[in-house]
């Protein structure tokens, strides 16, 4: 079995569209991607990128950053105003800590920056998937049909994505609303920042534990009240972070 397959990791049936203007790096992601049993669609530019993300049904959108016709940063925006959780991989040739803050901030779930290693962007990729698996009902561990989960005043659709906190819809991009899935699925459970980081982001190298406490701070910020004194997720000193087992 090829050894990119062997965490277990089944792509089949993904549909993956790669919007990306070099067409080397959108052969070799195709390539690649299909190494894994993924349905690859590529895009040469902005337009025609944005155009087939709102006309189809995709997985995963591996988004450039500098495209022609409509850059990365804008194709990011609008599909995030029609679709607000389907997962978004964005490529950069830019370093600048400015350029990826902007490209989370907008919407995008992950980042890699150019030249990347074929075998971290695969295991980017397969860490998406695996938490749209994550994510999916499951009806022994949420209430009634597994697709909604109540806390306190706050309500989770797993199914419609949605999250609304005293029938006030919040909205959360697709690695916060999994982010806050994991915890409410498994409330009281401490997790620490790199465990955090394999079972949601999918990685654990050292150094990317400030991803997990940004994204903690736009998740308070979204969903607590008082997000210096957080009903919902709360820090564990010296640990990571846990679900109140019985928020208010």
């Amino acid at each position: 079995m090829n050894d990119l397959l062997a965490d277990g990791v089944i792509a089949m049936g993904r549909k993956v569209l790669v919007i990306e203007d070099n067409a080397d790096i959108a052969h070799l992601l195709e390539v690649n991607l299909g190494d894994i049993a993924c349905d690859v669609q590529v895009a040469s530019d902005g337009r025609q990128g944005l155009s087939l993300a709102l006309e189809q049904e995709f997985d995963l959108i591996i988004l450039d950053l500098m495209l022609p016709q409509l850059d990365g940063i804008e194709v990011c925006r609008k599909i995030r105003q029609q679709d607000g959780f389907i997962p978004i991989l964005m490529l950069t040739a830019r370093t600048s800590e400015l350029d990826r803050v902007l490209g989370l901030e907008i919407g995008a779930d992950d980042y890699i920056t150019k030249p990347f290693s074929i075998r971290e962007l695969l295991a980017r990729v397969k860490a998406i998937f695996r938490r749209l698996d994550l994510v999916a009902p499951v009806s022994s561990r949420d209430d009634d049909d597994g697709h909604r989960i109540s806390m306190g005043l706050m309500d989770i659709d797993i199914e419609k994505r949605k999250v609304a906190i005293k029938g006030e819809v919040v909205d959360l991009t697709a690695r916060e609303f999994d982010l806050l899935v994991h915890f409410a699925r498994n409330p009281g459970r401490v997790y620490s920042r790199p465990q955090l980081l394999d079972q949601i982001w999918g990685y654990g190298h050292d150094g990317y534990e400030h991803t997990v406490n940004s994204h903690i701070n736009r998740l308070r910020a979204k969903i607590e009240t008082d997000p210096a004194n957080p009903e919902y997720v709360l820090t564990v000193w010296g640990v990571g972070y846990k679900f109140h087992e019985h928020p208010s």
